[in-house]
């Protein structure tokens, strides 16, 4: 009898992780590629390690876990070696348009920002290259790859239809791998614990299920309470550490801090010898683009000539490029700038002050906000004052509802079989913070504004 070979990844979260070598040869011209390997030098959760010091895992160990997952999910459903190989290749890639920072990096501005997701189909375009599918398919003369395939994976990566969503949700929902691999994951590398579940129950009840003229990924009625406890899981890793308040803080200077830096390259204020920065020029295309998409209604066309125009930078940013101009900045010699006293704070970890404010408060707390604003009004930077929005929604029960199937094989939704669930679909929990800089807080009686937002009653 043959045995099959396996490559083996050592990993914290899964163990040891094992790829056939059938699909290692799938996932490992990937894996292996420039664009992939930036990814090592993209932290998971921004500035979290900040405050969770051990929060350092990146991009790269996360999309490798994700590939995994979804690969015990097509062994566990059967499924055939071309899907097979589609969705794992989607799932390593799910996440390879972030920038430095992940998701901070797409705040920088209020309006203008571009979301990870919109530049993966160019990072994908680099794969649809005749020279990478000739290298990839000498390697694997059974299962091939084609341009076609490609617009698959990007297909499966945007969930758009392709006629097999149940290949979508194992990429993309509320049971999809990227969830399942990062809460364990986040949670472990954070020092906490409000994220674990019991994963090899959860793979064990998944199930396709007939629904709606679809095959979608489901539970069966054994798994309603390990998807209970992955739900809360998501709730307080939520609460806990992915809004954690200094987290928001950190990336709002941080923010504040590209804002500024793109101020600055607009007005000619930055030093010449900034010019050829990668990084800087990112910046300074971006802040046009900013400008320009606030004056047209062809937003959409505008932002597909932005992103094509400027890929090529895009793609070579990382976080050390940003850290490297924190650094420039700090220590250089242009005080009169924003953009160098935001560095300074950061270099320091120099943290603003920050005040929790709940929608039932929000509208007397703009008041007063705006009451502060307009007494300080001159003296108070617009970067030193802000008010964050961590509104989200632990389970969307109404456009993506997690199906159960009985033990008569009919199918429900979870919230129908779960109280607990149920309590908590489509609630949106919406928390505001008030931040201010350390500076402005001791200098315009920031100190007396947070009692009196402490003393608001809804």
């Amino acid at each position: 009898m043959k045995k099959t070979a396996f490559h083996v990844i050592k990993d914290p979260i899964h163990g040891s992780i094992q790829f056939t070598t059938q699909e290692d040869h799938w996932i490992k011209p990937f894996l292996d590629s420039e664009n992939f390997q930036r990814l090592r030098h993209i932290k998971q959760l921004g500035l979290a390690d900040w405050i969770f010091p051990g929060a350092l895992h990146n991009r790269f160990t996360h999309c490798l876990g994700c590939c995994y997952i979804i690969s015990q999910i097509c062994h566990k459903l059967d499924l055939s070696e071309q899907d097979r190989q589609l969705v794992m290749i989607a799932g390593l890639l799910h996440d390879i348009g972030h920038g430095p920072f992940s998701h901070s990096f797409e705040e920088i501005f209020e309006t203008g920002s571009i979301k990870h997701e919109s530049w993966t189909p160019f990072f994908l375009d680099e794969y649809r290259q005749e020279s990478f599918i000739q290298s990839f398919n000498q390697k694997n003369h059974h299962h091939p790859l084609s341009p076609e395939a490609i617009d698959h994976i990007q297909q499966l990566i945007m969930h758009e239809p392709i006629g097999n969503n149940l290949l979508s949700d194992m990429v993309s929902s509320q049971l999809d791998a990227d969830r399942l691999d990062y809460l364990l994951r986040d949670s472990h590398f954070c020092g906490v614990t409000y994220g674990t579940y019991d994963f090899r129950w959860l793979l064990h009840c998944l199930t396709p299920i007939q629904y709606q003229q679809s095959i979608r990924l489901g539970i069966t009625y054994k798994g309603i309470g390990v998807t209970e406890q992955y739900l809360m899981a998501r709730r307080l890793m939520m609460r806990n550490v992915y809004q954690n308040a200094k987290k928001h803080g950190a990336e709002f200077l941080l923010q504040q801090f590209l804002k500024q830096v793109a101020t600055a390259i607009h007005n000619d204020q930055l030093p010449t010898e900034l010019s050829s920065n990668t990084l800087v020029q990112f910046l300074k295309a971006l802040m046009t683009y900013h400008q320009e998409i606030q004056q047209t209604s062809h937003k959409k066309t505008l932002e597909h000539t932005f992103m094509q125009s400027h890929f090529h930078l895009y793609k070579q940013l990382c976080d050390y490029d940003i850290f490297a101009l924190i650094r420039l900045m700090a220590n250089g010699s242009h005080d009169h700038l924003t953009a160098t006293k935001i560095a300074s704070r950061l270099q320091r970890r120099q943290l603003p002050k920050l005040m929790p404010v709940y929608e039932t408060n929000l509208p007397v707390a703009k008041k007063k906000l705006e009451e502060f604003k307009q007494c300080h009004q001159g003296k108070i930077e617009p970067w030193q004052f802000g008010l964050i929005d961590l509104t989200h929604l632990s389970y969307q029960a109404a456009t993506d509802p997690i199906l159960v199937e009985d033990i008569s094989g009919n199918t429900h939704l979870l919230q129908e079989n779960s109280p607990m669930i149920d309590a908590i679909s489509d609630k949106r929990e919406n928390t505001y913070l008030v931040c201010i800089d350390q500076e402005a807080y001791d200098k315009f009686q920031g100190k007396q504004l947070f009692q009196m937002l402490q003393e608001i009653k809804g």
